[in-house]
């Protein structure tokens, strides 16, 4: 990485998350307002932004695909048929992440289905959760998951929620330490779990966090995002338009001035490259089954970011 060690690349993701934080200028910021190390690469023949995973080196795009209510659908040809449009979106425009989880009712299914059935599993990051209590129940949910996904390996398992969190945890380094898994981490999306998110973070060695952050639901900045920077965890951000309140409310605004030097031809992109301005953020995974929509999210992984100057006054929307 650019000869810089795991140590430095932290400091550098901290000092850089400080500034956007604060409003402070930082040494090394350059004048997208990302330390150097932060700034996102470019994946090969898409210009999609992508971001390191602290853990592993591994790239990932910064924008994914999250599946609750979208693709919780029966078997209907047309609803499949619109899903497979979404799900083909995101991939041939340089995406891979499919976040999924067993409470959202039929979606891993359904994903599991169209993968399978356009043989695209190999270029999909799967993510799912597990979200229950007991060794024995989780042990039976996370074989579901992977039964309802068409899969032997998943690339991340997640508690979701931090249920059962302890107990958890253990199966879930066991499964990847025997590469049924490939990462490990948590899931919240309430601000009221934040202090428990935050101590979990500090007590165990995980490879991603998943945590809502908006530019209306920012309270991650505080200590949340600095931390999984500091701790090497990777970030993947659920509800990055905040509960949707802000986006019918901006709607029917004309977009800023500043909408076309970012390339943005829609409050989405605005709203998702303010999400992903901030270093410590890997990848942001909005929901949606609707295939304009997907194209409208890949949209905000490319061109320029928002730099520091510019995210204070995106805060003032």
């Amino acid at each position: 990485m650019s000869g810089m060690d795991a140590g430095s690349t932290r400091r550098a993701v901290l000092q850089g998350a400080a500034a956007l934080a604060t409003g402070l200028p930082a040494t090394g910021l350059p004048a997208t307002g990302l330390p150097a190390m932060g700034l996102p690469a470019r994946a090969e023949g898409t210009g999609m932004l992508t971001r390191t995973i602290p853990s592993s080196g591994e790239s990932l795009p910064v924008i994914g695909l999250g599946t609750w209510l979208g693709f919780d659908v029966g078997e209907g040809e047309a609803e499949r048929e619109r899903l497979g449009a979404v799900v083909r979106i995101l991939l041939d425009g340089g995406g891979r992440v499919i976040d999924s989880s067993p409470m959202y009712g039929r979606a891993e299914g359904v994903v599991g289905d169209l993968l399978a059935g356009s043989g695209a599993r190999p270029r999909a990051f799967l993510a799912t959760k597990v979200w229950t209590s007991g060794r024995a129940a989780g042990l039976a949910q996370m074989r579901q998951s992977f039964a309802r996904l068409r899969t032997d390996r998943v690339d991340l398992m997640q508690i979701h929620n931090l249920v059962d969190w302890r107990t958890h945890l253990p199966a879930l380094r066991a499964w990847k330490q025997e590469g049924r898994i490939r990462y490990l981490g948590i899931s919240h999306y309430t601000e009221s779990a934040f202090d428990a998110v935050e101590a979990v973070l500090r007590a165990e060695r995980l490879d991603f966090l998943q945590i809502n952050y908006a530019l209306d639901d920012r309270a991650a900045e505080a200590r949340l995002l600095p931390l999984a920077a500091e701790r090497g965890v990777a970030v993947l951000v659920n509800r990055p338009f905040g509960g949707g309140g802000l986006l019918r409310r901006l709607k029917d605004r004309p977009l800023p001035d500043y909408a076309a030097a970012l390339g943005c031809g829609s409050w989405a992109e605005i709203l998702l490259k303010f999400v992903l301005s901030h270093p410590a953020v890997t990848c942001a995974i909005p929901g949606t089954g609707r295939p304009e929509h997907m194209a409208a999210n890949l949209r905000a992984a490319t061109g320029p970011l928002p730099d520091a100057d510019l995210r204070r006054r995106m805060a003032e929307i």
